[in-house]
């Protein structure tokens, strides 16, 4: 509406300035006139359009190539897939939802960039995606700024929403909660005492990640026996390996904090040099790169992610089965669902919400109580942004990611 706005007081502007140089009779004056009046009129009617018109423009901010595609691209299939299924059941409030997207590329600025244009050019009334914090504090601090509402569709950087401001919100649970997931799980159902930790040094999500979980594990009473680092996209994980054998023989699990595309290289390299122990990671592991990669060597690696794809819930056997028919694949993981579950979050909240200005969707999103979705159930409460959501553990047995159990972590 404001790019609507601003266009027609361009043009406006723009038929004043011709009418006072009018009086010079000039041929160049009276085709800017005719010019001036055309954009004039495309102004009001691109205004007539958003007040009055059958659709409502939604951003899709998604990383389709690039290092998190085999995040993103799932994801923005599931939020396709929700948007399809809500125009076929009459839209919102008789209203057509049109996702406008871009691909990010796995870039920050080209993510900024985008969530620009899809304020300015295109008038999305709110924009969602990403499946990693960095892209989404990119984009979301441009909409902070346009006052457009942003929802991290699979980031998980519980801070994200103070960072940024009121505008934005997550749909997915926080990384204090899936670290403390990993952490109770190899407490209580591994029974591991020791640990090592290794991060990607290199991403927001992945030191926070990593910091969370430590916490956790020692406040149970476990012991991280040695740490080490390594930056994304590292091709040769020799280094922390040796250390690894030479100073925490006494490790009983591997905890490793990493992104889609190192979870395949950085575990097939471990399995190469004869480390057989649990290997534990959080929602980034959630990709089929892990198992393509490492192949055999992907096995007993259990990852805290958002969803099963065995859960037997009415609601994921409708979504698998609407996904397989749309795509011809089942959803590569629990992104796609995240997806999904986000442009439902986003179709409940316009049906509320009292306008489309940006301060009344905003409220409308933090309203949000008892949503149910594929990968669980969102509710707002006490201000928050970030939904309590239970974790799903899954781990790689021959080949697929087996779902073993739903854990609600501690947070004391």
């Amino acid at each position: 509406m404001k790019k609507h706005l601003k266009l027609l007081s361009t043009a406006t502007a723009l038929l004043l300035t011709v009418a006072m140089l009018a009086g010079c009779g000039s041929k160049e004056v009276e085709q800017a006139a005719d010019t001036a009046k055309e954009a004039a009129a495309a102004a009001e009617e691109a205004v007539e359009d958003v007040v009055d018109g059958d659709t409502i423009n939604v951003g899709a901010l998604y990383n389709l190539t690039g290092g998190q595609a085999s995040l993103d691209q799932p994801s923005f299939n599931g939020f396709k897939l929700a948007a399809d299924q809500i125009n076929a059941n009459g839209g919102i409030n008789g209203k057509m939802i049109n996702v406008v997207s871009y691909d990010c590329k796995t870039d920050q600025t080209t993510s900024a960039n985008n969530a620009k244009k899809m304020i300015d050019v295109d008038g999305c009334v709110v924009l969602a995606g990403f499946s990693d914090s960095n892209y989404a504090l990119a984009a979301g601090n441009i909409c902070q700024e346009a006052g457009v509402p942003f929802i991290a569709s699979g980031a998980t950087l519980p801070t994200l929403p103070d960072l940024i401001g009121d505008m934005a919100f997550l749909a997915p649970f926080g990384d204090n909660i899936q670290a403390y997931a990993c952490a109770d799980f190899l407490t209580n159902d591994l029974n591991v005492t020791k640990a090592y930790l290794l991060t990607d040094q290199s991403m927001e999500f992945t030191t926070t990640l990593a910091k969370f979980f430590k916490e956790k594990f020692e406040a149970n009473g476990g012991e991280i026996v040695l740490e080490d680092n390594y930056m994304n996209k590292d091709p040769d994980f020799s280094a922390q390996i040796d250390r690894f054998l030479a100073e925490g023989a006494d490790a009983e699990a591997i905890f490793i904090a990493g992104v889609p595309d190192d979870a395949g290289v950085v575990v097939k390299q471990f399995r190469d040099k004869g480390v057989d122990l649990p290997i534990i990671s959080g929602d980034g592991f959630d990709t089929p790169l892990l198992i393509e990669v490492a192949g055999e060597g992907a096995n007993q690696t259990y990852v805290a992610t958002h969803a099963s794809m065995e859960n037997t819930d009415p609601v994921m056997v409708d979504f698998i089965a609407a996904y397989k028919e749309a795509y011809g694949t089942d959803p590569e993981n629990a992104f796609a669902g995240l997806g999904y579950d986000t442009m439902y979050l986003i179709a409940d909240a316009l049906t509320r919400a009292e306008s489309l200005d940006g301060a009344a969707v905003r409220d409308a999103i933090a309203a949000t109580a008892g949503l149910k979705g594929v990968t669980g159930t969102v509710t707002y409460e006490n201000g928050s942004h970030v939904p309590t959501k239970s974790v799903t553990i899954n781990v790689v047995e021959d080949g697929a990611f087996k779902f073993v159990k739903e854990v609600t972590p501690s947070t004391n």
